[in-house]
């Protein structure tokens, strides 16, 4: 008959005191981030908000706002995935480079980027000015140009996150469907994207989110007509200098939209030890 054995007691961890030369500064800093914040729940007119929710140019900024941020998240979906995987995958001269020229959105003011982007397909553009007298298409100033400016910021974010899903995806799989007989395309779309798609779910809520907030580049490209260009940020602009419980009504939209982002992605991004 065997002896139960008692299982050795776990060592609690010490209680470390945390340094004051440390928690002040980090206490001041959480306050800084947290105290506007709380200021725009605080002046929130939440007696009016429905009826304010409800107004035409609340409702119209709202719709071109979801809109063009859809598109430009389906925009850079074509084209952002495939240019992670080519950063994750491929093998060819001047990839570091490359990879640098896709996180430049990223440091680039918003401004600058619209700037640029009117150099190119503005009428006068490297781009534009074929397109308009081949095609007669104009791009500044239209919901297009709203589309094509918050694609140009967000898609490093997509990029970024699918090549980091890929380059944490075991290639023993692809390896597997490639002796199986399975072309380039057939284990791309039936195994490549299976495993990578928490990452690419992960981009795309990130990059829809960029577009949605996108205001710099979008007002300098495609300008700030309602209706047609003027989407949430830049009505916020607008609202601060006539109204300012509408503009802080549009805030807070985009405040709620930023955390249920967050909460979404919780588990992806914020883990605990």
């Amino acid at each position: 008959m065997s002896v139960p054995v008692d299982a050795p007691p776990r060592r609690r961890r010490p209680v470390r005191r945390m340094p004051v030369a440390l928690v002040v500064p980090a206490a001041l800093g959480l306050l800084f981030l947290v105290l506007p914040l709380v200021g725009l729940l605080v002046r929130t007119p939440w007696d009016s908000l429905p009826q304010r929710l409800a107004a035409p140019g609340v409702l119209t900024a709202l719709r071109l706002s979801v809109q063009s941020a859809t598109l430009a998240t389906l925009l850079c979906l074509a084209l952002g995935v495939p240019l992670a995987w080519l950063l994750a995958r491929a093998r060819f001269p001047g990839r570091r480079v490359v990879r640098a020229l896709v996180t430049v959105p990223l440091v680039l003011p918003p401004v600058v980027g619209g700037v640029a982007l009117l150099l190119v397909f503005g009428r006068r553009g490297l781009l534009g000015q074929w397109l308009d007298s081949t095609f007669g298409v104009t791009l500044p100033f239209t919901t297009t140009g709203v589309v094509l400016a918050e694609a140009f910021v967000a898609m490093p974010f997509l990029v970024i996150a699918v090549e980091g899903a890929l380059r944490g995806a075991d290639s023993r799989y692809e390896e597997a469907a490639a002796t199986l007989g399975a072309g380039r395309w057939t284990t791309f779309t039936q195994v490549t994207l299976p495993l990578i798609a928490p990452g690419v779910a992960a981009g795309t809520v990130l990059c829809w989110a960029r577009a949605l907030g996108e205001f710099g580049a979008t007002i300098t490209f495609a300008g700030n007509y309602p209706g047609r260009t003027q989407t949430m940020p830049l009505a916020v602009y607008l609202a601060l200098e006539t109204d300012l419980e509408a503009a802080i009504v549009l805030s807070l939209v985009l405040l709620t939209v930023s955390v249920a982002i967050l909460a979404g992605l919780r588990d992806r991004w914020i883990g605990s030890p």
